[in-house]
């Protein structure tokens, strides 16, 4: 017997070993649900076996009673699956729920359902559509050759500096990257999560294995200086890297290039098999965009380009789907006058 059921903790382990992403894991579950956002979680069994389990979070539009849910990187969804999603989110008044899957766009093309499902494209996504991809299981020597020269070069540059590279899970390592976290994202004028979500977010994920804290560390003059805090997620074989900070002392010791072939070298220490380094720009990047930098930066250890599936919204209140869209196009265009008349 087939049946979709809300999956309870005594299935963890199972929901575990069937989720394709660490946003996909029952701990990241966990952490969403101190942040104070609604976590559903549904699985369909067989014979009371787990065989296909997911995550969504519920998020209350102000002053309104419905709610949007969100559905990011999930494997492949069965047309069941699909079905019991959009019953769950008319109990939930959900307008619509965004999936943005942890698969390639080819793969996205052999997806099935019925005319009673309304999948769109979605006109504003949260994840980029591309991501870098590193093999782990070739050997350094052929990592180390597959990189750019320069990106080689100042490895070798950070190592003859004395550059220490070290995992250090402590209180005062993740002080440490707070602190250049907020110096990160007021330099690089970008949007980020604030302090209470990291905190919370470690606290949560620390002790399970799936988050490890990274730290470079350059001694000069008799001091210890923090020049960049990475935090790694490790998980069912993969190893990503969604959160990184960098000081903007002493960059000329390079300490993010040794940084990020540490984190290479932990993964295959670790039996990872992929490198996933959380997203970038497409083919097309160019030197204007404000994220060329970074991109250049990952581009520079060799990964693949992969390009994903994109983002989707399974529609579930048409009407109240259209309006939000166009409220939401309103609220963009004025946003971008006020940033130009300041």
């Amino acid at each position: 017997m087939t049946n979709v059921e809300e999956v309870t903790s005594e299935y963890k382990s199972q929901f575990n070993l069937l989720a394709t992403h660490p946003l996909q894991s029952w701990e990241w579950g966990e952490f969403r649900q101190k942040t104070g956002i609604k976590v559903v979680r549904l699985g369909i069994f067989q014979n009371k076996k787990l065989t296909e389990a997911l995550q969504f979070t519920v998020h209350p539009i102000p002053f309104t009673k419905f709610n949007i849910g969100y559905l990011p990187k999930s494997g492949n969804v069965s047309p069941t699956m699909l079905k019991a999603l959009l019953e769950f989110g008319k109990k939930l008044d959900c307008i619509f729920i965004k999936l943005e899957p942890n698969i390639s766009r080819d793969d996205f093309k052999t997806w099935q359902y019925d005319e009673s499902i309304k999948l769109v494209f979605s006109p504003h996504p949260l994840f980029t559509k591309y991501t870098f991809q590193l093999n782990l299981t070739k050997s350094e020597e052929d990592l180390l050759k597959a990189m750019h020269p320069k990106t080689r070069y100042n490895i070798k540059i950070a190592q003859k500096n004395g550059v220490v590279v070290m995992e250090d899970n402590c209180e005062e390592a993740f002080n440490n990257y707070l602190k250049l976290m907020t110096e990160t994202t007021i330099r690089q004028k970008f949007f980020a999560h604030n302090a209470r979500y990291h905190t919370l977010m470690w606290e949560t994920l620390r002790g399970t294995k799936i988050a490890h804290l990274f730290t470079a560390v350059y001694p000069h003059e008799n001091k210890r200086h923090v020049l960049a805090a990475w935090i790694l997620f490790l998980f069912n074989g993969c190893l990503y890297y969604p959160y990184g900070a960098s000081s903007v002392l002493f960059k000329n010791v390079m300490a993010s290039n040794l940084m990020m072939w540490e984190a290479i070298k932990f993964g295959k220490n670790n039996k990872a098999e992929i490198f996933d380094m959380w997203g970038s720009l497409g083919p097309d990047a160019g030197p204007k965009d404000a994220w060329y930098g970074f991109h250049k930066f990952k581009q520079g250890y060799g990964p693949a380009l992969v390009e994903l599936a994109g983002s989707f919204d399974l529609v579930i209140n048409k009407n109240v789907y259209l309006l939000y869209n166009i409220m939401y196009f309103i609220r963009q265009l004025i946003l971008k006058l006020k940033s130009h008349l300041r």
